[in-house]
């Protein structure tokens, strides 16, 4: 009996060394603010010097509440700081991004720590103040790298690369003349209401941040799937796509080098900046040519300092709407006595050939129809005679040009998507261009290798037309060997 004790003991003394051997490389240990001052005291560090973002260090002490991590595995690098207020591991996946972005990517990591000199320091205040770790400010720089007008290849925009419809869940306006997904205030807040839920939900910042990237549901089944709230054992499994997989490491790798510029080589970096403003008041319906002449400025810097603004002209539906400007440009507006000066009225004028409506006009111009509705002051299913003078919200020397600034420079969009998307316009093209064929006496069987342009080429029917006659065979799907396709 004594026997089989000391073997037990024995065994236990093994699996618990094996586990701390693997903790070491793949979780994070809390570290007591105690810890981390006596450490301070010790090797007299300063972290503000040398950091994209505020010391983390210097935080904890003020805030002993808060949960502190300590970064082990990595101290062969030498770094001037192994103190993070979000779990940072240091093992393979993590490696790889930091190589990247001390090799291939530097010039990209290096635009990225210059624009953090100018917003960083406001949006870790947010994240702050709403009781998050400033270190999340990393996702946001892995999300776009602090570009306001970023835009990914899946619609995504803003600093924090909001889609559409999560930016309105989260009160974010998403509009024709506003999209405040592009605002790096209003978006930090509203990313801090998001990342509350997901922390809320899954208890641990690697799925918050993994929740972040791939939502929320798909996280929730990988969990039910693997029956583990462990990042690192849900990433071995195969149901994360590798976008995910590599997403929580690269923000981990994005925060290890922001937090040590100098033990990376990148000590001459020319931080932009800091945001400071003034606001002022301007009535709703305000051109910014007009705001910017009064306030001694130009629409570019109005337009840099509003980026949420999508057009020459503040909503017209606003009573009201508050700008940003330049510091020592408010008193200039407040001295203004007459402040409709500044109403939008330079619109481009379009006359109706024929009669139509508002309603037609929007799709001509992909406006929509309760824009023009606010601009002209009518209905938008009043019948409008030929000759009708239309006011279209466009101004004659604003020219805006199609983004195409995607959010992570070297991700460019799967050819899968770039495929669906060229099949998407062609059907509908089709749809729109082609004659239905009624009361179809004739077919064409699918064969394989088979495409739209080889059957149109084959029975010399045109592509529009086989695509309007079977619109709802090939609107849900490419063509499948078998299909029965109408042609005459």
């Amino acid at each position: 009996m004594f026997q089989k004790s000391i073997k037990f003991i024995l065994f236990t003394i093994l699996i618990s060394s094996c586990a701390t051997r693997e903790v070491a490389h793949v979780e994070t240990v809390e570290v007591k603010p105690q810890r981390i001052q006596k450490d301070l005291i010790e090797k007299g560090l300063d972290f503000c010097e040398t950091c994209v973002v505020g010391s983390v260090g210097d935080e904890v002490l003020k805030n002993a509440d808060k949960e502190t991590f300590y970064l082990h595995g990595a101290e062969h690098l030498n770094l001037n700081n192994y103190y993070f207020d979000i779990p940072v591991v240091y093992n393979a996946s993590v490696r790889k991004w930091i190589n990247y972005f001390t090799g291939r990517g530097r010039a990209l990591y290096t635009r990225y720590a210059e624009r953090a000199g100018r917003y960083g320091p406001v949006l870790s205040k947010i994240l702050n103040e709403q009781g998050l770790p400033r270190d999340l400010i990393f996702l946001s720089m892995a999300e776009s790298g602090f570009t306001n007008s970023a835009r990914s290849w899946a619609k995504a925009v803003g600093p924090w690369q909001f889609m559409p419809y999560t930016g309105r869940r989260f009160g974010l306006e998403v509009g024709f003349f506003l999209d405040e997904r592009r605002d790096p205030l209003k978006a930090t807040l509203a990313a801090s209401n998001y990342l509350k839920d997901l922390h809320r939900r899954f208890g641990s910042w690697e799925l918050a941040m993994a929740g972040y990237n791939a939502g929320e549901g798909k996280i929730g089944r990988a969990i039910r799937r693997y029956r583990t709230k462990n990042f690192w054992k849900i990433r071995q499994g195969r149901y994360l796509k590798a976008e995910t997989k590599n997403y929580v490491p690269k923000i981990m790798a994005l925060a290890i080098i922001g937090k040590n510029l100098k033990a990376f080589g990148f000590e001459e970096i020319e931080f932009k900046k800091a945001l400071d403003f003034q606001e002022i008041v301007v009535p709703g319906n305000s051109d910014l040519y007009k705001v910017a002449e009064v306030i001694g400025s130009d629409f570019k810097e109005m337009k840099r300092y509003n980026p949420e603004i999508l057009r020459w002209q503040t909503p017209p539906s606003l009573e009201s709407y508050t700008l940003r400007v330049p510091v020592g440009k408010k008193q200039a507006w407040l001295d203004l006595q007459d402040k409709t000066v500044v109403k939008a009225t330079d619109y481009k004028v379009y006359q109706l050939k024929g009669y139509a409506s508002l309603y037609h006009v929007g799709r001509k111009f992909k406006v929509p129809s309760k824009v023009l509705e606010q601009i002209n002051g009518m209905s938008s299913q009043k019948r409008l005679f030929p000759k009708t003078a239309v006011y279209l919200p466009f101004r004659e020397d604003h020219r805006p040009k199609k983004n195409n600034l995607y959010a992570d420079l070297y991700e460019k969009p799967r050819k899968s998507v770039l495929r669906r998307r060229a099949y998407n316009r062609w059907i509908k093209r089709g749809r729109s261009r082609g004659a239905k064929i009624e009361n179809p006496k004739q077919f064409y069987i699918v064969k394989k290798g088979d495409t739209l342009w080889d059957i149109a080429r084959k029975t010399g029917v045109n592509i529009n037309t086989i695509i309007r006659s079977n619109y709802s065979l090939v609107k849900k799907r490419m063509i499948l060997p078998g299909d029965k396709l109408a042609i005459k």
